[in-house]
């Protein structure tokens, strides 16, 4: 059965930051999952989480994989990521853990780069592409 190439379809969940502007955390069209960009907030507490760049990237990925999941996806299904860095010299801590959560041979294609500043001043943001 081929995707529906005509709707859409808003995600939403409580076990992700809410969006702190005019987009949604996700939106699922024609079989994809299309992630809003995750900085390191914690959902709970609607708080930056405390902790150098590899704490904040853990946090990230986290939210990402709660946006995915209430898509009806996973990280496993992610297709493509784009790191966005405020410091490339942080390039290997962030890599590290975003290896924990992506490995071997089934990573998804991955851009990154570093930007003058992200939402909230964080360390890092990622968004991400999957199938649902």
């Amino acid at each position: 059965m081929s995707p529906d190439t005509t709707s859409r379809r808003i995600v939403s969940t409580p076990n992700a930051p809410n969006a702190i502007g005019p987009y949604s955390q996700a939106v699922v069209a024609a079989g994809f999952v299309h992630c809003s960009g995750q900085i390191a907030f914690d959902p709970t507490t609607g708080e930056i989480v405390t902790g150098d760049v590899a704490v904040q990237a853990d946090r990230v990925l986290k939210n990402l994989s709660a946006v995915l999941e209430a898509a009806g996806s996973s990280l496993a299904r992610v297709v493509k990521c784009t790191v966005y860095l405020r410091d490339m010299g942080d390039f290997q801590t962030v890599n590290e853990v975003y290896g924990r959560y992506f490995t071997g041979d089934e990573a998804p294609a991955r851009a990154c780069v570093e930007v003058a500043r992200l939402p909230r001043d964080v360390e890092v943001e990622i968004d991400c592409v999957a199938l649902v």
